[in-house]
């Protein structure tokens, strides 16, 4: 029989379906049998609109088996099957589809979810073989065809012997002489199982394999002992590989907690039970089902750049991608969970998300649930939220400052502080309720620890107004605050470097008299410390302490430690410091005593004090 060529574009269309559009060979399954499913869902079709044929749903199934002497893999189905023209048309003209053609003149809420839409996934059999064979035989036809072709060089089809409607395809698995390609895996029993479970595990008929299983079993005899002789006896059992229906898949009435916690469990590989769970069943312009996991606790490489977000996403039980990172935002990137939605804009090899109109719904509306979800722990069990906080808070920090403060909105209600006087963690709207009549600012200092932040000299007339200030012991904190600038109308303070807003015009006043006062000594302190500081002057904020330093610009000297801290640190990343000295301690006096009767000892007693102020900062 003559060979028949490829109807579109020939031999260079097909070469790049097979070489370039997927990027893994062990693909080919997946489509394969979703392809399979795809028959079965047309003959489901039938059975559903005329109810008299002699069909039943409970028979209907896709089989896959491996004969490793012959090198071959056959997956079949029993589903509508094709004929002549069909194969014609679905096999011989390259990204033609039946079931797109299947699924647009389907009747709307027939039961049905076409996976193949794009008429290409049949063609990647040929990555893994030299050899494919159909056979098939429609529903209601006694006659079977057979389509066979060993890739760009063309097909045949012709009339065969077939029992029972529906497809087989059989692929000849290629022979790698080089050595670069290993495809004897996909002619191993377990790796065909694993593949199936991975890709195709939520297809929603049964797919069943010839699964090798092995006991010691006695044999009747017994040894020189008297003991019973064993041997090991291996079975061929068929079992169904697929769970079919997955848990996101059923009603929440239907699916206890501990049944999705479990399914947490095996699916992600966590010990722990996760802290909540998100269900999400959305219909409209975009429909999805989606089953979100929040953690208890971080992955031991979560903060590093090792890590891998994303959450799996299926159409139709196909698996598409294992992580999409791009489907929730960064700051919720310790989120775990699946996505399913037959509105997923794919490429044409179903690997890679369009990133469109639907995946931006999907992406906005899972933000706010997971927000909704932190939120609701927040204020319903403040202990869980604080143990989660504990893992993921710096995470919720680092989303606040990414993007330039783009996503500033969506958490600043969710991240916490240590307060100084409560002596725990709380949000900025827990500090702001709180605030004392008259109050107008945030307080905030930064520090290595809480302890030292309370015992910073600008916390002294914070402290003495009754005034809160929250403690900022992680290295982006500070960042977080700058990005932040205000919190419900009310404007973050750094105690270290802002105005505190708490002075009276009199105290204001006093101290530019002290200023004036003292100009001389201020100006052969700064000739002393040279350029080791900006400024130097009377303070407005010490009470008890001598000295402190504080600095001027946007960045602060719990900042400079941080770019100190980066292995590439080139020093431009620098804090102007300005030595503050309080004009009322008896150490300033003797400064200026010193000054006027000996340069050379208040030489050394300012650069012991410029020492001090570096040591409490």
């Amino acid at each position: 029989m003559a060979k028949k060529q490829f109807k579109t574009e020939s031999k260079r269309i097909l070469d790049l379906m097979i070489n370039s559009i997927y990027t893994h060979k062990e693909i080919f399954l997946r489509e394969l049998i979703s392809n399979a499913s795809d028959a079965i869902d047309k003959i489901n079709y039938k059975i559903i609109t005329e109810p008299t044929i002699p069909v039943d749903k409970k028979d209907l199934k896709i089989s896959v088996k491996v004969d490793k002497a012959n090198r071959t893999i056959t997956v079949s189905d029993n589903g509508i099957g094709m004929n002549k023209d069909e194969m014609e048309q679905n096999l011989g003209v390259i990204a033609h589809s039946g079931s797109l053609d299947f699924k647009t003149a389907l009747e709307e809420g027939a039961d049905s979810d076409i996976i193949g839409q794009f008429g290409v996934g049949f063609y990647s059999a040929f990555m893994v073989s030299d050899n494919v064979k159909v056979f098939s035989k429609p529903y209601g036809s006694e006659t079977g065809y057979l389509w066979e072709s060993d890739g760009v060089d063309g097909y045949t089809i012709k009339e065969c012997q077939k029992d029972g409607f529906g497809t087989d395809i059989v692929l000849h698995i290629k022979k790698d002489e080089s050595g670069a390609e290993d495809y004897d895996e996909f002619l191993e029993s377990y790796r065909l199982q694993d593949l199936i479970k991975t890709y195709s595990d939520y297809i929603r008929w049964p797919i069943h394999m010839d699964v090798e299983s092995g006991s010691w079993e006695e044999t009747g005899e017994k040894d020189e002992e008297g003991n019973p002789k064993k041997d090991y006896v291996t079975k061929i059992e068929d079992k169904v590989i697929n769970s079919m229906v997955p848990v996101w898949q059923k009603k929440k009435s239907k699916t206890s907690d501990e049944e999705a916690k479990e399914f947490y469990k095996t699916k992600f590989h966590d010990y722990e039970e996760p802290m909540s769970i998100i269900r999400v069943n959305a219909e409209g312009t975009v429909s999805y089902k989606a089953m979100l996991f929040i953690p208890s606790k971080a992955p031991y490489d979560f903060y590093t750049r090792e890590y891998e977000p994303g959450l799996q996403l299926y159409s139709a039980g196909v698996m598409i991608m294992e992580k999409c990172a791009d489907i929730l935002p960064y700051c919720f990137r310790f989120v775990r969970g699946v996505v399913d939605s037959p509105d997923f804009s794919l490429n044409i090899s179903r690997e890679i998300l369009q990133h469109d109109r639907q995946l931006k719904q999907i992406s906005s509306n899972l933000t706010k649930k997971i927000k909704a979800e932190l939120e609701k722990m927040m204020k319903d069990e403040p202990e869980k939220y604080e143990g989660f906080y504990k893992s993921f808070g710096r995470q919720l920090k680092y989303g606040i400052v990414d993007e330039y403060g783009s996503n500033k909105d969506l958490l600043k209600d969710l991240v916490m502080f240590h307060s100084a006087k409560k002596k725990k963690l709380i949000s900025l709207a827990e500090y702001v309720k709180d605030m004392e009549v008259g109050q107008d600012r945030i307080y905030y200092v930064s520090a290595d620890t809480v302890e030292n932040a309370e015992k910073l000299p600008q916390a002294e007339p914070v402290l003495d107004k009754g005034y809160d200030f929250l403690c900022l012991t992680e290295d982006v904190d500070e960042f977080v605050m700058k990005t932040l600038r205000d919190y419900g109308e009310k404007n973050l303070c750094n105690i270290t470097t802002d105005d505190l807003g708490i002075e009276s015009d009199e105290e204001k006043k006093e101290v530019e008299e002290k200023q004036e006062e003292n100009k001389d000594v201020l100006s052969f302190v700064k000739e002393v410390l040279g350029d080791r500081v900006k400024e130097v002057k009377i303070s407005s904020k010490l009470k008890n302490h001598a000295v402190m330093l504080s600095t001027e610009g946007g960045i602060s000297i719990e900042m400079e430690k941080y770019f100190r801290s980066m292995p590439d640190y080139d020093g431009s990343m620098k804090a102007s410091y300005v030595l503050e000295l309080n004009a009322s301690h008896p150490a300033f006096q003797s400064l200026c005593n010193a000054v006027e009767t000996d340069k050379e000892r208040a030489e050394k007693m300012a650069l012991i004090m410029f020492d001090q102020a570096m040591l409490i900062a």
